[in-house]
Order: C-alpha cells, then sequence, then structure tokens
C-alpha cells in the first residue's frame, strides 16, 4: 500500500511541476522573464552570507529559467565539489520545477520515478530550489551546497530568494 501511495505521490508530483506552462497565445514566438544578473547576484550574496552567518562555507549557483549559470560565488573555505553541487542542484530545480528536497522523496529507491537519478545532471538532494515571481512565474533557480545538511543548504537557498522577493514580487 505504501509503494502505491508513494507511486502516487511521485506522479502528482512530477504532473504539477514538469508541466508546461499553458500557450498564451497562438502566436510563432514566446515571451519569459529572466532575472538580471544583479539580481541573480544580490541573491546568491545573500544565500552566501545566511550561511556565513551560521558558520558554513559554501558555494552558491543561481541560474536562469532555462539551466544557464548566472552566478556563481563560493566562500574562501567551502569545499571543491561546491561549484559541481549547487549548479547540479539549481539545475535540476529548474529542470524538474520542483525543491530538490522534494525530488530527492520522488526519486528515491523503489519510487516510481528513481529513474531520474541516472541523469547526469540531476541531483535530487536538498539546497535547490526555484526561483518564481510573484505570480508563481519561474524565472530561474538557486543552489547551496556546502552546509552540514541538505536541510540547511536549503534554509540558507531560501534566504537569498527572500533577499530579492521585494524585487520579482510583480
Amino acid at each position: 500500500m505504501k509503494t502505491l501511495a508513494s507511486a502516487a505521490a511521485a506522479a502528482a508530483l512530477i504532473a504539477t511541476h514538469a508541466a508546461p506552462a499553458a500557450a498564451q497565445d497562438d502566436g510563432a514566438f514566446v515571451t519569459f522573464q529572466v532575472l538580471k544578473p544583479e539580481i541573480a547576484f544580490e541573491m546568491a550574496t545573500a544565500a552566501m552570507e545566511a550561511c556565513r552567518a551560521e558558520g558554513y562555507q559554501v558555494g552558491v549557483t543561481v541560474v536562469d529559467r532555462f539551466g544557464i549559470p548566472q552566478v556563481f560565488l563560493r566562500d574562501r573555505f567551502a569545499g571543491l565539489h561546491v561549484y559541481e553541487t549547487s549548479r547540479r542542484k539549481a539545475w535540476s530545480a529548474v529542470s524538474f520545477r520542483s525543491s530538490t528536497t522534494d525530488l530527492d522523496r520522488a526519486t528515491s529507491p523503489g519510487e516510481i520515478s528513481q529513474g531520474i537519478r541516472h541523469l547526469s545532471e540531476a541531483l535530487p538532494l536538498g539546497g535547490g530550489l526555484m526561483v518564481e515571481t510573484g505570480a508563481g512565474d519561474m524565472v530561474g533557480g538557486i543552489g547551496v551546497s556546502g552546509a552540514p545538511s541538505p536541510e540547511a543548504d536549503d534554509v540558507c537557498a531560501q534566504a537569498g530568494i527572500d533577499a530579492v522577493a521585494d524585487q520579482i514580487a510583480f
């Protein structure tokens, strides 16, 4: 029974977060919002400073809505792995339109979506969040790596988003 409930939860997560946005018109072009580099930098800096205030040395990557890095910051004593892991967390958040903590649960061994873990870029490990406008439009992702737990990475990533929330709340 647990497996059936887990499969249903995973399917619901993927269906609600991976569904493409509804077409706005029948034109040949689409429009979308992206973060200005200055806002991405401010977000990354705030996330890094939130972790630093807790005594953590981290790396922070902010990606655009297509998963392309806009900013990477690494604190002076952060580990060597933080570039790759923070980038892959941010990429995973935008690719699957989900926090990487939720993605971790949905792709755990035995879950219907466990195969996602075999993708080369996907990193279902807490610390990656989507960045959305106040209207719920995804404009990017943020990934944090280097805190002592994925939950602590999540807290720092959220602090980065919170620092710019008033600027992207349109």
